[in-house]
């Protein structure tokens, strides 16, 4: 029975150790939707998501042409293929494009450096994102699975912030070693912080080889066009985020499968026996039951583990995320409750940053407490939340009206913008106008226009149940405006329109279409197309240069060495403590405390003290050492004559009667003498003398 109740146990913790595993999930059935997540047990921390309609063109290296020059903005805009021409910022323009040498102690005029219809080879930074073009730079990085190769920026190396401590100054060492072509430089990523120096190199050359095969493709054909194009959202997630915390890749599709299992075994071999294909009769994420932690990510409102929830508004000018206590009842009272809330909401915050990819400037609305050490707290608590994550973050303070500025690099595109089409109807706002608010609206309109001079006849195109309030409800108002103005208002109600979209026309003069029944005036006769209906993509465009599979194979892994405990040396004595010996007193003081350590006393539970050498009872508390350690000889005076000594540890001679009535004696005889260590009562003022 034991041994059964013992497997159990065994079972049970193993299956608690397999949940609390990290994995990567890669979700590739629909080839329209690419989804890879990073789950730690049962609890996304991280997802990717790619649509086969908006590609992304970060990372993406083009040829392009310069098509105007903004002096006032110290940019330039550039065509590189897409829609809307790239910014490119005169700091992001390496000076091999300059037409000549900036004179140094003056400023730079971007004007005089480069011209509309210069070529140049470009890097999108950031993709477009509303009204807003890509952001561009000529200062091109390839991404390796160790570091970083800046291939024309000679100032930009270094380490990944992450690596810290003595790793990064063993990375630092080991980077001086690598032997990086002049007019470069290497930034080491995490991944590569405990490689060594023929991993880093073989990385490196395989960088090189590429932007060898870039220079080439660029010089016999002008822009725009394709030049390199950034791996799948699969193979990146791959390269950038497996180590040796993640346990498992699971994938649920066979041309992924392979995909990654080719990119493995040709960069990364010693970790081919973590991937595994999903067997499993149900979907991949409810395998793992991540599918319904995926759909908060789409919600407004997220709630907390106490009752609580936080509300995310993304608006144009940053992300707002207000803290609300809610349905939070469970600590003792009202600021209790304001610290746990928002202990949750800065774990929670720090989370749905990184699965949704907030990024930009965030302002966080958290509930209002009285202590300055409280806040200080949830300050802390979101720093510590945000240790690990790969955008660069800053955070500031809790200001005085409750508010947390922070700030987060954009590392993709967000989840938003990759899953989202702006509403037709309301503009993104989330909003629209009422039936009759905007039938008063209308009306107000039809009377200005009905009020210009030669108009002659005013058509209202309207949703249908804008027209039906205006032609029953402000019947009376139409009519008035007709007679005040000697107009024709003409109301067409049309089925495809939706509130709040409406349109006015002002006939001058005779009307042509005078003859033409209301009913047929509509010029909206169908609705816009769903944003839901899928359609035809594009052919994506074929880039000029293929990232292909190292042709080496990596270097073989040697084994970790064992970190050295280094011990740190103790502080030299000062000057003065050594002048006036005090150094030497510490030394002695310690050397006393370390003995005492390694010999401690004994303890004894008796109530009575040790016995001495000699068998007896230690001596008492005042008596003379005896010489030798032999017992003090006893008095050999008669009893009555000998002197009675305070400590001597000799017999006392006994007091008369007469005497121990006068000390206050009992009729139990002599009275027990006092502790020495207790200071002796004084006799009173009033007492009488001794006689």
């Amino acid at each position: 029975m034991g041994g059964r109740r013992a497997r159990l146990r065994r079972g049970s913790a193993r299956t608690r150790t397999r949940f609390t595993m990290k994995r990567m999930l890669v979700n590739a059935t629909q080839h329209e939707e690419v989804r890879v997540a990073l789950v730690d047990g049962q609890e996304l921390f991280d997802l990717a998501i790619e649509h086969r309609e908006k590609e992304e063109k970060r990372g993406n290296i083009y040829k392009g042409r310069i098509a105007r020059v903004e002096p006032s903005l110290e940019a330039a805009f550039v065509d590189f293929g897409a829609e809307r021409h790239g910014f490119l910022p005169l700091e992001d323009i390496s000076r091999e494009y300059f037409l000549k040498t900036p004179e140094s102690g003056k400023p730079l005029n971007i004007a005089e450096l480069v011209e509309e219809g210069q070529q140049l080879v470009v890097q999108v930074e950031k993709d477009e994102r509303d009204n807003k073009g890509a952001a561009l730079s000529t200062h091109v990085s390839l991404a390796g699975r160790y570091l970083v190769l800046n291939a024309n920026n000679p100032r930009g190396g270094g380490v990944s912030r992450q690596v810290r401590g003595e790793d990064r100054q063993a990375v630092q060492q080991r980077l001086g070693k690598l032997n990086i072509p002049k007019g470069m430089s290497v930034i080491i990523r995490t991944q590569g912080h405990d490689r060594s120096t023929e991993e880093l190199q073989w990385d490196l050359d395989n960088q090189l080889r590429i932007w060898e095969a870039i220079k080439l493709a660029v010089l016999d054909r002008d822009g725009p066009f394709l030049v390199v194009q950034e791996s799948s959202v699969i193979l990146r997630a791959v390269r950038d985020y497996l180590s040796d915390s993640i346990g498992e890749v699971v994938v649920d599709d066979d041309e992924a499968y392979e995909s990654i299992r080719s990119f493995m075994k040709h960069t990364m071999p010693h970790f081919l026996n973590r991937l595994r294909r999903h067997e499993g009769d149900g979907p991949l994420y409810n395998r793992y039951q991540i599918e319904s932690q995926i759909d908060s990510a789409y919600r407004r409102r997220v709630n907390l583990p106490s009752g609580g929830q936080i509300i995310i508004d993304q608006p144009e000018a940053g992300i707002c995320i207000d803290v609300n206590s809610a349905r939070a009842t469970s600590a003792d009272d009202i600021e209790q409750t304001a610290l746990q809330t928002n202990l949750e909401a800065a774990d929670q915050i720090a989370r749905q940053c990184r699965i949704r990819d907030l990024s930009g400037l965030i302002m966080i609305d958290f509930i209002d407490m009285r202590s300055s050490g409280a806040n200080r707290q949830v300050e802390e608590r979101l720093r510590q939340a945000t240790r690990n994550e790969p955008a660069r973050i800053q955070i500031g303070q809790i200001s005085r009206f409750g508010i947390l500025e922070m700030s987060r690099q954009r590392l993709r595109t967000s989840l938003v913008d990759a899953t989202h089409e702006t509403c037709p109807r309301c503009g993104g706002t989330g909003r629209i106008r009422g039936v009759e608010s905007l039938g008063l609206h209308v009306l107000r309109m039809i009377s200005e226009e009905a009020g210009k001079e030669g108009t002659s006849k005013v058509v209202a195109e309207l949703p249908l149940v804008v027209a039906n309030f205006l032609l029953n409800e402000k019947r009376s108002v139409l009519s008035q405006i007709e007679d005040v103005f000697k107009v024709s208002v003409v109301l067409v109600a049309n089925s495809a329109m939706e509130t709040p979209e409406y349109a006015l026309r002002r006939v001058r003069g005779k009307d042509d279409d005078e003859d033409t029944p209301s009913y047929e005036m509509a010029t909206v006769t169908a609705p816009p197309p769903s944003l839901l209906t899928p359609s035809s993509p594009k052919p994506p465009e074929k880039p000029a240069v293929e990232r292909t599979l190292p042709d080496t194979a990596p270097p073989e892994r040697k084994p970790r060495a064992a970190k050295k405990q280094s011990r740190r040396k103790k502080p030299k004595a000062g000057f003065f403590a050594r002048l006036f010996g005090l150094d030497r007193k510490k030394k002695k003081a310690d050397a006393g405390k370390k003995k005492q350590k390694a010999h401690p006393p004994k303890r004894t539970r008796s109530r009575h003290p040790p016995k001495g050498k000699s068998g007896g009872r230690g001596r008492k508390k005042g008596a003379p050492r005896a010489k030798g350690g032999q017992r003090p000889k006893a008095d050999s005076r008669p009893k009555g004559q000998q002197k009675q000594k305070k400590g001597d540890g000799r017999a006392k001679a006994q007091p008369s009667p007469a005497a121990a009535k006068k000390d206050g004696e009992g009729p139990g005889g002599q009275a027990p003498r006092r502790r020495r260590r207790r200071r002796r009562r004084r006799p009173a003022a009033d007492a009488p003398p001794p006689s």
